[in-house]
């Protein structure tokens, strides 16, 4: 193989490989001499098959696979001689014209990693903002669980109800005089302004007492489920059986066992380590942000363009997304246009971030065990198909750069950890809100703090992976690498959405089964399978 160097500038590399068409050949009559014992042929014993006819009949086919190994080959060969270290993967192009007998000429394009100085790390001084867990705040998340375990009690017959009594009633709905499917239930519990029942319903039983009956007219929205009713005017004879007032809930050993707790000290003691655990991550970002502008201020290298492309790319698609769903979707845009230029630099400095993490963990033994990685793949197959997950393992355990990929944001919070051991921590008890606060101030890179924060946060400049991950992370600030937890759908209205049903038929409405999932197609050679 000869190699001519065309690009040597800052880390753009740039090679042209010629393969001899002598080197080839020799190659593809190898591989025919090797096939020829396992060819079956109507007329010859098995392996005695001619290489000149296994050559006639499979010989374009292997020359094929043979040119596309001994490129592959060749590539590799290029990096390990020269000694690179590639940023993403190399860019190769074959040059046209190539046919059988000739010469096969490569170009291969290629940025490489810059050489980056093992980093001091000693002398690190970090400080830690402590959230002590006062009694005040302990008593309110009790309340709130308590709020989330209302229980009523009967009132008096002569009460009248109110928004947030609790009404036990028997009713049937009748469209143009006639019942419909659904449309009645029994000994139905129901919140004055829940809004459980359609618009207008709950309304209507403001002022009710026990033993009352009553005709409550309604219209169903033009939007309802069911299509036959949607917008029809409707009629239901409403009997009061009870009206219930709120029980007062105390949060006492009794509380606690109807939660299957032994008593009210277990329950305060899981309720604090909650909270104490939220706020251990808040701790940790303030800690990572105080660690990475340490790190950021005392090292300044040139970065691939093709990782910072690849950095922002990320952040603009999370940011278009978000301004997407916005109300006025065209001022979002528009306001975070206006910030373009400082979401390039954020990317930049992700990625130097990474890089440098990199370095460090690399100059001080940081690893990812085989165990630790075997648990990476096993959490990604998790986004695919389960008939796709074997072969997403498997494309893995294949290409080197997607385990990069997978490994990075775990080896850069193992290097974060390190540093951490490694620094001097002086501790302080805070506020949440100062420690959120801090946060805040730390949130953006030294060059855009001095302009107007956006409506929208900036992603923050702390997140920074050497290499990206199959899933993208969100752009969001950085929060110890942890999404946020999806925010639950609201729960389904009955009727709000639905016509009251009998007591024995009052279901929700049946959600919508989910889409056919289409049929798997075979991946490409050396793509992943595709994500659910």
């Amino acid at each position: 193989m000869e190699i001519v160097e065309n690009t040597n500038e800052g880390l753009k590399r740039a090679y042209t490989l010629t393969i001899s068409a002598k080197d080839i050949d020799a190659r593809v009559e190898a591989e025919i001499k090797k096939v020829a014992p396992q060819v079956r042929m109507p007329g010859f014993r098995p392996g005695k098959v001619p290489a000149n006819l296994v050559r006639k009949m499979h010989g374009e086919a292997m020359h094929a696979d043979v040119l596309n190994n001994t490129l592959r080959e060749s590539v590799e060969n290029l990096i390990r001689e020269k000694k690179l270290r590639p940023a993403l993967q190399p860019k190769v192009e074959m040059t046209e014209g190539y046919e059988q007998g000739k010469d096969a000429e490569l170009k291969v394009e290629v940025e490489v990693l810059p050489d980056i100085k093992a980093p001091a790390i000693d002398g690190l001084k970090l400080e830690k903002l402590n959230v002590p867990v006062s009694d005040e705040q302990l008593d309110e998340a009790l309340g709130k669980i308590a709020e989330g375990q209302k229980t009523y009690k009967d009132a008096p017959k002569t009460k009248k109800a109110a928004d947030g009594n609790q009404l036990i009633i028997d009713f049937v709905g009748r469209v143009d005089g006639i019942e419909f499917e659904g449309g009645k239930a029994e000994d139905a519990p129901l919140v004055i302004g829940s809004g459980q029942f359609i618009p207008g319903f709950e309304e209507q039983l403001v002022g009710v007492k026990t033993g009352d009956e009553k005709t409550i007219k309604v219209t169903f929205p033009a939007d309802y489920q069911a299509t036959h009713l949607a917008a029809k005017d409707a009629e239901f004879d409403v009997t009061v059986k009870q009206v219930k007032v709120e029980a007062e809930t105390k949060v006492d050993d009794d509380f606690a066992k109807q939660l299957g707790l032994d008593g009210i000290d277990k329950l305060k003691e899981l309720v604090k380590g909650q909270i104490e655990q939220e706020s251990a991550g808040l701790t940790r970002t303030q800690m990572k942000r105080q660690l990475l502008d340490t790190l950021a201020a005392d090292h300044d290298f040139d970065v691939p363009p093709s990782m910072v492309d690849a950095e922002f790319e990320q952040i603009w698609n999370q940011l278009t997304q978000e301004a997407a769903r916005e109300e006025d979707s065209a001022a979002a845009m528009k306001e975070i246009e206006a910030d373009k230029d400082d979401y390039k630099r954020i990317a930049e400095r992700r990625v130097r971030l990474g890089l440098l993490l990199s370095e460090i963990g690399q100059a001080n033994g940081v690893e990812i065990s085989q165990q630790e990685m075997q648990m990476l793949m096993q959490q990604a197959a998790q986004q695919y198909r389960p008939e796709d997950r074997d072969r997403f393992m498997e494309y893995v355990r294949n290409e080197p750069m997607a385990q990069a990929q997978l490994r990075a944001p775990l080896y850069e919070d193992k290097v974060v950890d390190f540093l951490f051991d490694k620094a001097e921590v002086t501790e302080r008890d805070v506020t949440r809100e100062e420690l959120e606060a801090a946060i805040e101030a730390e949130e953006a890179p030294a060059d855009t703090k001095k302009k107007k924060a956006p409506a929208k946060k900036k992603p923050a400049a702390e997140k920074a992976p050497a290499k990206k991950a199959p899933v993208k992370k969100a752009a969001a600030k950085d929060d110890g690498d942890k999404k946020p937890a999806a925010k639950k759908a609201p729960a389904e209205k009955a009727p709000a959405k639905k016509a009251p049903a009998k007591k024995a038929e009052a279901k929700p409405a049946a959600k919508k089964a989910p889409a056919k999932k289409s049929a798997a197609k075979k991946p490409a050679a050396k793509k992943a399978p595709a994500k659910k």
